[in-house]
């Protein structure tokens, strides 16, 4: 009898996370193109390395992605790619159906109120998009929704809360959190929670130790790469929470004290919050770093609503519901033509790089997939020596002279709009909106020694890359 009248709810989860995964299909994000780069080097058995012939870096935050990647690494990479997504694709449907069936056993919970929690995640853009950016964000979904959906078994909740931060490490205080918590809900002595928040610990240290004993440091490159900015980090956290739509559903303070586990999950999400300001947030779209927890908070909302008067969950799902919807009608799933945009580039870029030994530019992941050159990594993501040099990942020091010492034989500068009149003798006149690129197109080193090849249009709305070529002969 429960089983059947749980499978409605499930198929609702099933529905609230397809469909719109489905239709934010296209989405992706330039760096989900380098795990599948250290995963094919790997599956060639070239070792744990962005370039085919150069040093072991580290430049996957999320270490065992390329791992997860790896048996099915052989080929294109936006084969890889697309693989990648329909992995996430069913990571985050799995989850959802599962998620829908625990929803819809909650008792005392009105019905309309516990449908308006998944609406509500199948409203969440950014939940869809990242399920299918081909990143490791859906798995870390998975792992994090599967701790809160196992709370009464604090040891295993812990160690999946765990593994869900080995993937973001951002999420290890979100983890800790969440494995004392159910601990304590589950009224555990005090040493089996430091027992939880140790496995909830666990999976984060043994990255680290990886990481200092294969690079010398136990925090992931990007750490280096992208310092942080509390302002920008609060600035994202704080939007991240809305545009994910479900932390509105948590969001009753009363109800909160009498509902434990909705507490936990919230504290939790805190937690998180407060992590994601303090790395400085993300430069990528759709909050990435805030979808992990979000399902979890619909399911907190469903929890307090338990709890909570009826008008009260009432109201906050018209809210959430509302918000999502309007979002959605302002444009919000623009993001879906990035993956035709992205390929499109990668495809009239590789006769261009095709002759080129050592590519110098700042956005790595598509040009890793255009070219099997030596990439001169400009952000410093995968390179630790330009990871160092002072600067944020867009504004590193780097000037015509260490692109020579790199032998740079091509130069990609992206621009918001290509130069005037479509000349591109005026290169040089182009907008670019980033420190590092304005500032190379000012160096007289790389006028010196580069000249203009092409304009490689991106998408529709006129911002593409500039793609220089080093000159026959050097101008004395």
């Amino acid at each position: 009898m429960l089983a059947a009248a749980a499978t409605p709810w499930a198929a609702l989860g099933l529905i609230a996370a397809l469909g719109p995964a489905l239709w934010m299909w296209g989405f992706t994000v330039d760096d989900a193109l380098i795990p599948v780069r250290y995963a094919h080097h790997l599956a060639l058995g070239l070792g744990w390395r962005f370039n085919a012939h150069g040093p072991s870096t580290d430049g996957v935050t999320p270490l065992a992605w390329p791992l997860v990647l790896a048996p099915m690494a052989r080929g294109d990479p936006m084969a890889i790619l697309l693989r990648a997504k329909v992995l996430g694709l069913v990571a985050w449907a799995v989850t959802a159906t599962v998620l829908g069936k625990e929803v819809g056993r909650v008792p005392n919970s009105p019905w309309w109120g516990r449908a308006a929690m998944l609406v509500t995640m199948g409203l969440s853009v950014p939940i869809a998009a990242h399920a299918v950016s081909g990143m490791e964000t859906a798995f870390a979904t998975a792992l994090a929704t599967s701790a809160v959906l196992i709370a009464r078994r604090p040891r295993l909740a812990a160690l999946a809360a765990g593994l869900a931060a080995s993937l973001r490490p951002e999420m290890a205080p979100w983890a800790c959190v969440l494995a004392a918590g159910v601990a304590i809900v589950d009224r555990a002595a005090v040493g089996h929670v430091i027992l939880c928040v140790g496995l909830a610990l666990a999976p984060f240290a043994c990255c680290a130790l990886v990481r200092d004993i294969a690079w010398g440091r136990p925090a992931p490159l990007a750490v280096l790469a992208k310092p942080s900015d509390l302002e920008h980090g609060f600035q994202y956290a704080g939007a991240a929470v809305v545009v994910t739509l479900t932390p509105l559903l948590a969001l009753a303070p009363v109800a909160l004290t009498r509902s434990p586990l909705a507490l936990v999950i919230v504290l939790a999400g805190v937690a998180h919050a407060m992590a994601m300001a303090v790395v400085g947030g993300d430069w990528m779209p759709y909050a990435r770093l805030m979808v992990p927890v979000a399902p979890t908070l619909a399911y907190a909302g469903a929890l307090v609503s338990q709890q909570a008067p009826r008008v009260a969950t009432a109201m906050r799902s018209v809210a959430a519901v509302t918000l999502g919807l309007v979002l959605v009608a302002h444009g919000g799933t623009a993001g879906r033509a990035v993956g035709h945009d992205r390929a499109a580039l990668i495809a009239e870029a590789l006769p261009l790089l095709a002759a080129a030994h050592h590519v110098a530019a700042l956005d790595v992941g598509w040009v890793g997939a255009a070219t099997d050159a030596e990439i001169v990594d400009l952000a410093g993501v995968t390179d630790p020596t330009v990871a160092a040099l002072p600067g944020g990942h867009t504004s590193k020091r780097v000037d015509g002279m260490f692109l020579l010492s790199r032998e740079a034989d091509a130069l990609l500068l992206y621009a918001a709009a290509p130069p005037p009149d479509g000349d591109l003798d005026r290169w040089t006149d182009a907008v670019y909106t980033r420190v590092l690129e304005a500032r190379l197109a000012r160096d007289a080193t790389v006028e010196r020694h580069f000249g203009p090849a092409a304009w490689l249009p991106l998408g529709r709305g006129g911002k593409g890359y500039v793609v220089l070529k080093a000159r026959a002969a050097v101008e004395p």
